[in-house]
């Protein structure tokens, strides 16, 4: 049996609506915890490099001493030329 009503028999949508999707809680909870998460995340890491961060720069002596590990002769004086 064939329906023969001109009316359809579901919400016509056009394309950019049809296209959206739905806000609710699932999505707001989903953006929340990705977010806390991606926070904690970057604490952690943070956290974790903190000694190296706070590294401050070599003093003369300290290299003067890491220079003399290479062993490399003294270079040659420049050329008067």
């Amino acid at each position: 049996m064939t329906y023969s009503s001109r009316e359809p028999e579901h919400t016509i949508l056009n394309a950019t609506r049809a296209r959206q999707g739905r806000w609710g809680r699932p999505v707001f909870w989903v953006l929340v915890f990705g977010t806390l998460l991606a926070a904690l995340g970057l604490f952690a890491a943070w956290t974790w490099k903190a000694p190296d961060l706070a590294a401050t720069e070599p003093t003369a002596a300290e290299r003067k001493a890491a220079a003399s590990t290479f062993q490399a002769p003294q270079p040659p004086p420049p050329d008067p030329n």
